[in-house]
């Protein structure tokens, strides 16, 4: 088993930012290393652990307090937990890394994966952005709803600008200069 403490990597973005890419990438790297993690990925938890919630603020807000919730319980116990989930809202962020940190047991390390709109809109293979400035879709994020991007997140991925390995190093390089993880495999 490779050496790791247990933290919590919260990858936030607008929906086709990379999130998921880069977090089954950071899994994929985490298993090489025989490392502990698991993902929580912002539709799954949807599908199985928030089924009935809606896109409302306070539905949204439960739903990313539940999986902080289950990231800080696995970083406490040594695992790393990784979410992928757009999670728009600052404050919410921001209560969840004061409880994984509160204890002292595990440490809250924000990603964020940055690509502008237009990027956004452009890779959009699912439709979304075209439907939502369409007004198909209402309460969607970045353009109905809002999209608070961290004002100081630990590592921001340019998605849309750089290669995805120059990410994942980023990532990689950050989580090992504060000996969260053994330097490279």
């Amino acid at each position: 088993m490779g050496t790791h403490r247990g933290f919590v990597l919260w990858l936030t973005g607008m929906s086709g930012a990379g999130k998921s890419t880069l977090a089954e990438r950071l899994v994929a790297e985490f298993q090489a290393r025989d490392y502990k993690c698991e993902l929580l990925d912002g539709d799954e938890v949807r599908t199985h652990l928030s089924k009935g919630l809606g896109f409302s603020k306070e539905d949204r807000d439960t739903n990313i307090r539940r999986i902080g919730w289950v990231a800080r319980v696995l970083a406490r116990n040594g695992v790393i937990a990784i979410t992928a989930a757009i999670s728009p809202y600052r404050d919410i962020r921001d209560e969840i890394r004061a409880l994984t940190e509160q204890d002292g047991r595990a440490v809250f390390i924000e990603i964020f994966a940055h690509a502008p709109l237009e990027a956004l809109i452009e890779r959009d293979v699912k439709g979304l952005y075209k439907k939502a400035l369409a007004g198909e879709i209402k309460q969607f994020t970045g353009i109905t709803d809002p999209y608070e991007p961290p004002l100081q997140p630990e590592v921001t991925a340019y998605t849309s600008e750089e290669p995805i390995e120059t990410s994942l190093d980023r990532i990689l390089d950050y989580l090992a200069e504060h000996d969260l993880i053994d330097r490279g495999a």
